[in-house]
């Protein structure tokens, strides 16, 4: 049998047997319908040890080719013989020119100059920018006419995570099963693990609250968590902010009292009165200058000088005028505090979850908690492989966790 006219040498390095790569690699070279000849493989010896393969791939049409060097690009597999980026100035602001490279939320390198330099901000659905000797993921909405942009994938390299499963950590299983039969203890001790972690290592913790935080009764928890220490950057919406100073004003979230679980009399308006109180007042710091607003996650929030970033949505009451309603700028806001995260934790908010998901880099491990198991599936569906799932409540497990980093 003759060999297929088109052909391309990839190199792979590091951990790519344990981490399964190789194999995804191959598999990926047949089912697209290429052949495949490994040149050269080096095993490591130890589990330290890294591995190294030079595979020649080859395909009936530079079409199909290059739909298999699309697939395994992401995998770590580079060509053997690379040469520097190729970039195209944008001729349209707010749009890549045609043929960009799609970035990816794994750590990546660009060839300039000879050198393989890293692209800073990395972020997953970006464009990458070349400005001198230096290259950065952008978001679409931010090209200018100009901006020399990466296009194609020659002179650009991607290093996917690696399983570490020796470690015995279940951050190292990048892409472990969501189940709500899973030993919560174990899980709440790995995370309170890896925050303490972030925190000895200088890096900030993040947290993505939705409104059930407090609907369970989990703001005082979160409250304990500031307070030594555990949360430095907080993402939310509307909600969240508001049913928190609902319970600081009025002792209910959405009108339940919080302490014997049941209805308020006229408590459906305590909501909108919340943020008619915030809004005459200013806005939050305006609260708690006038002495109206003295407990609750906002508070010790805004108090403290801990980052707030709350997006808005369409079915918002109010807001309170600390809400961004215009996404691209919450984004903006977002990306601004990304930067030195260590571990973000996401608790029962499906829609702001997946939005950080978005934006955080594949070396943040995130927790996602949630009671629907959905959330934490569509958050790695969209590529978030990096995070763990818990299926439970808000409030058990906030005060488990709470708990353990009290110990």
């Amino acid at each position: 049998m003759s060999k297929k006219p088109f052909v391309e040498h990839v190199e792979m390095h590091g951990h790519i047997v344990d981490s399964l790569l190789l194999p995804k690699v191959l598999d990926a070279v047949l089912t697209r319908g290429g052949t495949y000849h490994i040149e050269q493989f080096q095993l490591g010896e130890r589990q330290d040890d890294t591995s190294s393969a030079r595979i020649e791939i080859r395909a009936d049409s530079a079409a199909i080719l290059d739909a298999i060097l699309a697939e395994i690009h992401p995998h770590g597999a580079v060509s053997a013989h690379p040469k520097d980026c190729t970039t195209t100035a944008a001729d349209v602001a707010g749009a890549f020119p045609d043929g960009f490279y799609c970035s990816t939320n794994f750590r990546t390198q660009v060839r300039v100059g000879g050198k393989w330099v890293d692209v800073q901000n990395q972020e997953m659905d970006c464009g990458i920018v070349i400005d001198g000797g230096s290259a950065r993921c952008l978001p679409m909405t931010s090209v200018k006419v100009g901006d020399r942009v990466v296009v194609g994938r020659g002179g650009t390299r991607v290093f996917p995570p690696e399983a570490e499963v020796r470690k015995g950590s279940m951050f190292e299983f990048m892409s472990s099963p969501v189940s709500s039969e899973r030993p919560k203890a174990v899980s709440v001790r790995e995370i309170a693990g890896a925050m303490r972690k972030a925190k000895a290592a200088g890096e900030k913790v993040m947290a993505v609250l939705g409104p059930a935080v407090v609907h369970t009764g989990g703001a005082e928890l979160v409250v304990k968590m500031i307070r030594m220490g555990f949360l430095n950057v907080l993402f939310a919406g509307n909600a969240l902010a508001t049913h928190d100073m609902e319970q600081a004003f009025y002792g209910t979230s959405l009108g339940v009292s919080l302490d014997h679980g049941l209805p308020t009399d006229e408590g459906h308006e305590h909501h909108l009165r919340t943020i008619n109180t915030i809004r005459r007042l200013g806005g939050i710091r305006g609260a708690i200058d006038a002495g109206k607003l003295k407990s609750g996650i906002m508070y010790e929030c805004v108090s403290r000088g801990i980052p707030v970033v709350l997006c808005g949505s369409i079915r918002d009451d109010g807001p309170i005028p600390e809400v961004i309603t215009d996404v691209l700028q919450a984004q903006t806001e977002m990306r601004k505090h990304v930067s030195g995260t260590g571990f973000c934790l996401m608790v029962a908010t499906t829609l702001h979850s997946v939005a950080v998901g978005n934006i955080l880099p594949a070396s943040v491990k995130v927790a996602c908690v949630d009671i629907n198991p959905a959330t934490v599936t569509k958050l790695m569906d969209r590529g978030s492989t990096q995070t763990v799932g818990i299926v439970s409540d808000a409030e058990p497990f906030l005060r488990a966790l709470v708990a353990e980093l009290e110990k």
